[in-house]
C-alpha cells in the first residue's frame, strides 16, 4: 500500500479520509435483484485473497477500540466478515438469520429495505445483558437491515457499540436510520 493506494485485481481502492473507495464502477450490477436496482457486487473482493485480507483487517482495527464482546453477523455475507473478525478479537459470533433459520427459541424484527420487505431473527438467549455488541454486514443502504438488527440487539439488553459495514451507498442515507450508532465503512459509493 503506497502513497495510500492500493490496486486488487478487478478495480482499484483509493484512500479518502482514513476510507477506502472504491475508483471505478467495475461492482456494479444493474436490475439485480430486481428491475431498478443497481447491485454492488462483492464477489470480486471474495476472490483477491489480498483484498479480502486488507478488508478483513481494517474492519478488525475498527473494533479494536470497540472493546467488543460479540460480534453479530448479519445474514449472510454479514457472516463472511463477521466470522474472521471474531476469530482475530477473540470474541464471540452471532448470527442474525431470516425466518426459519434457527433451531431454538427466538424473537423477531421486520424491516423495509430498497427493494422488499423482510424479517430477522436472532436466538434469546444470544446475548447476555450489558455484552458490548459490533453489528457487522457487508453492505449499508437504507439502513433498514441494521436498524431491525439493532433493534433485536437492545430488546436482548445488549449495547451497541458500532457497526461496520464494507460498502456504504451514501446516496440513501442509511446510516441516518441508525442514530446513536458509531457507523463504519471502508468503501462509499455516493
Amino acid at each position: 500500500m503506497a502513497n495510500g493506494e492500493w490496486r486488487m485485481a478487478n478495480g482499484e481502492w483509493r484512500m479518502a479520509n482514513g476510507e477506502w473507495r472504491m475508483a471505478n464502477g467495475e461492482w456494479r450490477m444493474a436490475d439485480f435483484p430486481v428491475e431498478g436496482i443497481l447491485f454492488k457486487d462483492i464477489t470480486t473482493l471474495l476472490k483477491d485473497s489480498a483484498a479480502m485480507r486488507v478488508t478483513i483487517d481494517r474492519l478488525v482495527n475498527y473494533a479494536r477500540s470497540k472493546n467488543v464482546d460479540v460480534i453479530i453477523g448479519i445474514e449472510s455475507r454479514g457472516f463472511m466478515f463477521g466470522m474472521p473478525m471474531a476469530y482475530q478479537l477473540g470474541c464471540g459470533f452471532v448470527p442474525v438469520r431470516k425466518p426459519g433459520k434457527l433451531p431454538a427459541e427466538t424473537i423477531q424484527e421486520s424491516y423495509t429495505l430498497e427493494y422488499g420487505t423482510n424479517i430477522l431473527e436472532i436466538h434469546v438467549d444470544a446475548i447476555e445483558k450489558g455484552q458490548r455488541i459490533l453489528i457487522v454486514d457487508d453492505l449499508l443502504a437504507t439502513g433498514g437491515t441494521a436498524l431491525a438488527t439493532c433493534k433485536l440487539v437492545r430488546r436482548l439488553g445488549g449495547e451497541i457499540v458500532g457497526t461496520a459495514f464494507v460498502i456504504e451507498l451514501t446516496f440513501l442515507n442509511g446510516r441516518d436510520q441508525l442514530d446513536g450508532c458509531d457507523v463504519f465503512s471502508l468503501m462509499k459509493f455516493d
